[in-house]
């Protein structure tokens, strides 16, 4: 029976994809009583809500035959979302006054931010689980100012040319810190490939408006030659020379979307190693950019009820292109100590739309 329950150890050091098991269904039912409940307890309930979807996704998520787990508080995640909202409510408010108070406010937010953020990914990673073991981020609060404050300032200062070098600090802070119960992980990707990254990026958006902008001037020139020529203007064609803009306006912003997506999850996670493991991630461009469309569409039809569907459609093919390649060890890892940590920047980051996914 021990032989039947404990997993096979030559597979241990075979390659291992991530696979996601979850199911669109499955997933409405938890979607369904989290919106429900959520409106009916005026936004009290989201912290729970949280707490079991993120636990759906996770413990439907496998590698080497075991799933991931989320061990996150509800409690502590609601008094974390209730400090983060009043955080929000006087920055809004002190932006209306416009005076004195505003400087001071957005100060405070800078001197506060960069901890929070820290602690977002302490909490996160601790609060994860593979096969008992819990992951640790163990970054330092100075090296959380330097990526988080000072190098988003120099990018604005310089009008984003150092928008690369900052996001590849960024990544190297964040997966550099982190470790999987005692073993670490580590990040080799240079701030090179990150700029060139970026520039296939930026040729991609510069040849999609060139494109709209013929497509979008074509579409002008229908609707406006004929009243120049003396004739009616016909409401067919500014019809359609709405529709047209306003689709390649959709089909730019998902493009874009997708194609910096793939290019930046691949060149992070393959260059992100979990001790001698490598990790290998082979999004491709056309089979997100079809999801991603696909799912909009049938999310606008539905009304919003697609939206579950979408999020397992989503992480299914993100996930399974993630792939662990063990170099000569087995998956074998020895777990931590304990910590205890706030959700307080967990939740400030989420309502403040700062995302460190990426």
């Amino acid at each position: 029976m021990d032989d039947i329950m404990q997993p096979d150890r030559r597979s241990l050091f075979a390659e291992q994809p991530l696979n996601f098991t979850g199911t669109g269904g499955e997933y409405f039912r938890i979607w369904i009583v989290n919106l429900l409940l959520t409106i009916v307890t005026l936004g009290i309930y989201s912290a729970w809500a949280k707490v079991r979807r993120l636990q759906y996704f996770y413990r439907h998520t496998e590698v080497a035959g075991s799933s991931f787990d989320f061990h996150g508080n509800p409690v502590r995640i609601l008094i974390g979302r209730i400090v983060a909202l009043v955080m929000l409510g006087l920055y809004n408010y002190t932006i209306r006054l416009q005076s004195i108070w505003t400087v001071v406010v957005l100060v405070a937010l800078a001197i506060i931010v960069p901890g929070l953020l820290r602690n977002s990914l302490r909490f996160r990673l601790y609060n994860t689980s593979w096969r008992g073991t819990r992951f640790h981020f163990r970054g330092s609060v100075g090296g959380a100012y330097r990526v988080f404050l000072l190098f988003p300032i120099l990018s604005l200062v310089t009008l984003y040319g150092l928008a690369p070098f900052t996001h590849q600090r960024i990544k190297a802070y964040q997966h550099g810190n982190s470790w999987f119960g005692t073993t670490p992980f580590s990040f080799n990707a240079g701030v090179g490939r990150f700029y060139l990254a970026y520039l296939l990026v930026v040729a991609g958006i510069v040849g999609f408006f060139i494109l709209g902008a013929f497509l979008g001037l074509g579409s002008v020139l229908a609707v406006f030659l004929p009243g120049k020529a003396g004739g009616m203007i016909n409401p067919k064609a500014i019809f359609t020379a709405l529709a047209t803009l306003w689709a390649v306006g959709i089909v730019l912003g998902l493009s874009i979307g997708s194609v910096f997506h793939v290019v930046m999850t691949n060149l992070i996670w393959s260059n992100t190693k979990l001790g001698e493991h490598r990790i290998d991630s082979d999004l491709e461009i056309l089979p997100l950019l079809w999801i991603g469309v696909s799912n909009f569409v049938l999310v606008v039809v539905t009304l919003g009820f697609f939206t579950p569907w979408a999020m397992v459609r989503l992480a299914r093919y993100q996930i399974g292109c993630i792939t662990i390649l063990p170099d000569g060890a087995p998956l074998e890892f020895v777990d931590a100590g304990p910590e205890d940590i706030g959700a307080v920047g967990e939740e400030a980051a989420s309502i403040f739309d700062i995302d460190i996914a990426l």
